[in-house]
């Protein structure tokens, strides 16, 4: 097997009505209209590499990171200007378990300043990554926590207030796998059948640079060529009776609708947050930007299928595009039965006396009317509270991603979480003119000077003020708790986990 390293849903959206669309496994498109020729999907595909450093003699997990410029081979025999981490274009999958203190050393070498926000992670405000952690060129960010959460597929990226999506448009993106432990009794054994697949779409000019503005138009930046793990036209040569995939919208905009070309069934196991209470069976996967989920699918000798997303309706899933194809050997080593029930999930059950906040979204620049301040502390949240979040969506469709905690689904549109989109989570998307509800369970790291955010994350949104800023308090201080930030470099927010030249 020939594999590279790098070199330098709406949960609740069903695909009804898309059946027709299939008519074998080389029938998607490549610019996105039907009828286009198809994909020759052959380049192998990449595999990020794994960085998972041993311990040192305090017990602690080293890591850097160093976000560079370069240039990357996206389409095939051209050159393409890019950012990454420890490389020319995205980052390696970084891995660590449940208990484990992980101290981080984030270099940044590009012309501008960025931060890097660990996107699923339970920790304090002060290292969570977000605008205030500002990183400038030439200076280095060394943030520190304990990992304390149930495994997870989350993710790190770009988080500068009004530059975020251009940052991970050039390629600033990586994945960040936790354990707890716990075997599950799912495949393991990393790039070989448990793979990562980092979802992205781009436009290109005729000579190969990245094209468009991402905070042009209502949504940014909708590509017409899709990359996987920044692999364009890829095949992956399955080897195993059953592989799961990790697969992240790393997406600036895009929605993706995901089935295989033969309808074949496959299992998810885990959203978001982690592990569901049991598998789920279906055809079809949604996932909106920033949203992860993972799928256990089972292969048989010979099996050639490709894994597509398409149009359906929806204003962010313009498009049918082939998104990579799937060869397995003759004779795939045995996999172990895939498990009937996971011990790990616990519900997340508002009490009967819980707070309720409502948050409307109108357009793409404010939420509740408000524009984002980097000054202004919109929310006060107890710690360990368990809140219900009503999001209303006026206009056309958003997502909503909330720092630091875990969630459920309680309804979309009226209708109540059912299947796999009733898994913890911290993105969700939100259909045009429809109201979602959350069960939001909030940690137990307290700050008031530092701030955590919530936001749409359509990056363009996000970036031209569609977001939003709480703190967590001590229970019974919310009332006396300072409502706005301390200047930069004066507040624990800006001081945290050392910043250096």
């Amino acid at each position: 097997m020939n594999r590279r390293t790098f070199l330098t849903p709406s949960a609740l959206s069903g695909l009804a009505g898309t059946a027709g669309l299939i008519s074998g496994c080389s029938s998607g498109s490549d610019s996105g209209r039907r009828g286009a020729p198809p994909l020759d999907l052959s380049a192998p595909l990449r595999i990020p590499p794994l960085l998972h450093p041993e311990r040192d003699s305090d017990g602690v997990r080293r890591y850097e990171l160093t976000m560079l410029a370069g240039n990357s081979e996206l389409l095939p025999g051209t050159s393409t200007a890019t950012w990454g981490f420890n490389g020319a274009f995205l980052g390696p999958t970084l891995r660590a378990s449940r208990g484990e203190q992980v101290a981080m050393t984030v270099r940044n070498t590009l012309p501008e300043a960025s931060t890097v926000h660990w996107h699923g992670m339970r920790l304090p405000a002060a290292m969570d990554g977000g605008p205030h952690q500002m990183v400038a060129p030439g200076a280095a960010w060394t943030p520190t926590w304990t990992i304390d959460q149930p495994a997870a597929t989350t993710w790190y990226h770009p988080h500068p207030h009004g530059a975020t999506a251009q940052h991970v448009y050039r390629g600033l993106a990586g994945l960040f796998i936790l354990d707890d432990g716990h075997d599950p009794g799912l495949p393991t054994a990393y790039g070989v059948d448990d793979v990562p697949l980092i979802l992205q779409d781009k436009k290109f000019t005729a000579d190969g640079a990245l094209n468009g503005d991402p905070l042009k138009d209502t949504f940014g930046i909708l590509g017409d060529r899709i990359l996987v793990n920044g692999t364009y036209n890829p095949r992956f040569d399955v080897t195993t009776e059953r592989v799961r995939l990790r697969v992240l919208n790393g997406s600036n905009a895009r929605l993706y609708h995901l089935v295989f070309a033969d309808r074949r069934r496959f299992h998810v196991v885990a959203t978001d947050g982690g592990l569901l209470t049991a598998p789920v069976e279906t055809d079809a996967l949604a996932l909106s930007p920033g949203e992860r989920a993972e799928i256990v699918v089972s292969f048989a000798p010979g099996d050639n299928v490709v894994l597509r997303t398409l149009d359906n309706g929806v204003d962010l899933a313009k498009g049918d595009f082939d998104l990579i194809r799937f060869v397995a050997d003759g004779r795939p080593a045995p996999s172990p039965p895939l498990p009937a029930a996971f011990a790990a999930f616990t519900p997340i059950v508002p009490p009967a006396d819980a707070k309720v906040r409502r948050f409307t979204l109108n357009g793409h620049d404010a939420v509740n009317g408000r524009p984002m301040d980097m000054s202004r502390i919109d929310e006060v949240v107890p710690a360990g509270a368990v809140e219900i979040w009503e999001i209303e969506n006026n206009v056309y469709s958003h997502n909503f991603h909330i720092h630091e905690v875990a969630f459920q689904l309680l309804d979309s549109g009226g209708k109540p979480a059912s299947g796999y989109a009733g898994g913890h989570k911290d993105t969700v998307f939100v259909p045009g003119k429809s109201t979602v509800r959350l069960a939001v369970r909030f940690g137990t790291f307290t700050d008031p000077s530092a701030a955590y955010m919530y936001h749409c994350h359509i990056l363009r949104h996000e970036d031209s003020g569609m977001m939003g800023q709480f703190v967590i308090v001590e229970p019974g201080t919310e009332d006396t708790a300072p409502r706005t930030l301390p200047p930069a470099g004066t507040g624990t927010s800006h001081q945290h986990g050392n910043t250096e030249r």
